[in-house]
């Protein structure tokens, strides 16, 4: 009965000390860079509030918004230029930070700032990697909801297939990416609306698509990081172009 007893506190301690450095792990994110924390500024055009979220609101009153799920372990202002440039073009940008920094924990966290902002007629929904996982998961569970959904290095899962869902949608994609790999993509394609329009970055990365450095497990980019951001900008602006329509 001892050895029992002191296998089982052995488990304990054991799984305390994992729960423990997974926290530990994840509540240390990679930082953005400083061409991001310039994008948190406001300006003419964009005012740049941040509370619980990051908010990125146009100087014209916006009637379509966008809410950015972050990728796991990354800071919510890694995004922040992206969101500025969406901004600037007339639309709401909403970037939703995590608990522990991973979306999986959060996927719901739409929720408030869909009730937050009532005048927005039409919403999409994105993020990066499991940020765009969970988004299209929210997507999945809220037919009436969201109408629009972009996803960076992401994909749904096949008990969250949108293939015949009424979707403005696309897959933003790049050809160098260590992480969410063209195989992956490719894999998921029965899975999007068939009206998906499929954006495959050449030379891009799975880190470009925020501002936060190299990331393990990454393959090196063999564009700048400006082109890549702004063939994802012009992805994006696509889609809620769709919604303006």
């Amino acid at each position: 009965m001892k050895l029992v007893k002191r296998l089982a506190i052995g488990l304990v301690l054991l799984l305390i000390i994992g729960v423990v450095g997974f926290v530990v792990w994840a509540s240390n994110p990679a930082a953005a860079m400083a061409t991001a924390n310039e994008a948190l500024v406001s300006d003419q055009t964009v005012t740049v509030t941040e509370t619980d979220w990051l908010i990125f609101e146009p100087s014209a009153a916006p009637t379509t918004g966008l809410i950015f799920y972050p990728g796991a372990r990354v800071t919510p202002a890694a995004y922040a230029p992206l969101a500025h440039e969406l901004a600037s073009a007339g639309y709401l940008v909403v970037i939703v930070p995590m608990p522990l920094n991973m979306a999986i924990f959060g996927s719901d966290r739409a929720d408030a700032v869909l009730a937050a902002y009532p005048q927005i007629e039409h919403w999409a929904l994105g993020g990066h990697s499991l940020g765009g996982a969970m988004a299209a998961k929210y997507t999945y569970e809220h037919p009436d909801t969201i109408d629009g959904l972009i996803l960076l290095a992401a994909y749904p899962t096949a008990s969250n297939s949108l293939a015949e869902r009424e979707l403005a949608s696309s897959m933003i994609y790049a050809s160098n990416d260590g992480l969410a790999t063209l195989v992956d993509i490719e894999a998921a394609r029965p899975l999007m609306p068939s009206t998906t329009r499929w954006v495959e970055i050449q030379g891009g990365n799975h880190a470009q698509f925020g501002w936060y450095g190299e990331q393990s497990g990454d393959l090196p980019a063999t564009i700048s990081h400006a082109e890549q951001q702004q063939q994802t900008l012009d992805a994006a602006l696509d889609v809620l172009q769709q919604l303006d329509q």
